[in-house]
């Protein structure tokens, strides 16, 4: 990719507000669910279902859609479809439900890792969401990215982790663009979407970060919404920034956009170009 990519200025990217809006309009629809990991977090009824349930589908959530939603499955699956119930009750020896589980570099032993330490986290907060309180406090307090302080007191929870399980959990510090964690976090907390669920409430929407993946970031940068050519934290920060300046209560609705226009075919308008859409 070419290192001399054009960026809009605060001016023209505003003029993109109302080309943007209809594509969030037509992708922000109920029937996007179905084809979507966030269906698992519909598919509950109680909260703390819901969040955990959203946790795994959105940490899975690599690769693939229609790959992502048969593995999430199959592991709510292997925990009866009760989430809440199954990691407050879970002892080591029922880690046996998790043989032959695998996506990606996801293997048995982070599956269990991943459940004690929300076992853990349940127990000493009484909920997720109470969880994410207090690393958003701590990040507040400490002027630390909110994703490298969860990731912090997520394994603080269990300091015996393996290694290979930490880097399934995003982490600021590493300079990630901690996709999968601020997908989540659209999930649960935008409200007053036909998507996403909006059942916390812990920080204002307007601080959720853009979901960086591969395909927005190509999007955003044919666009002149971002001129950095790495997807990471640098990224993120810079394309979030730019979407603010179109709903700077809402920066992260611009999500479904960007989506929409990876999986347009019509590709996007030439006028509204500004630098070539660079295929991998």
């Amino acid at each position: 990719m070419s290192p001399e990519l054009k960026k809009r200025s605060s001016a023209e990217i505003k003029k993109l507000k109302p080309f943007l809006d209809k594509w969030v309009e037509k992708v922000e629809q109920p029937n996007y669910i179905d084809e979507d990991p966030i269906l698992f977090m519909h598919a509950f009824n109680q909260k703390e279902d819901q969040l955990l349930a959203g946790f795994f589908a959105a940490t899975m959530a690599w690769g693939r859609r229609d790959i992502v939603i048969r593995k999430v499955r199959d592991f709510l699956n292997r925990m009866d479809n009760r989430p809440t119930e199954f990691i407050t009750h879970f002892e080591d020896r029922d880690a046996e439900r998790f043989d032959g589980f695998k996506h990606r570099t996801f293997k048995p032993i982070d599956m269990k890792w991943l459940v004690k330490i929300l076992q853990s986290i349940l127990q000493d907060y009484n909920s997720f969401e109470n969880f994410w309180a207090y690393c958003y406090q701590k990040a507040s307090e400490t002027d630390q990215p909110l994703m490298s302080v969860f990731h912090e007191q997520f394994f603080a929870q269990h300091p015996e982790a393996p290694q290979r399980t930490r880097k399934h959990v995003s982490n600021a510090d590493k300079k990630s663009s901690c996709k999968r964690l601020y997908l989540y976090l659209r999930w649960a907390l935008r409200h007053n979407s036909p998507v996403d669920l909006g059942v916390m409430d812990f920080m204002p929407q307007s601080e959720l970060m853009i979901p960086l993946d591969v395909h927005v970031a190509r999007q955003a940068r044919g666009l002149g919404l971002l001129s950095r050519t790495y997807n990471d934290w640098w990224a993120v920060q810079e394309l979030t920034e730019s979407l603010r300046l179109l709903d700077p209560q809402d920066p992260a609705k611009y999500d479904y956009a960007l989506f929409g226009l990876g999986v347009n075919q019509d590709k996007i308008p030439e006028k509204f170009l500004k630098n070539p859409v660079v295929l991998d």
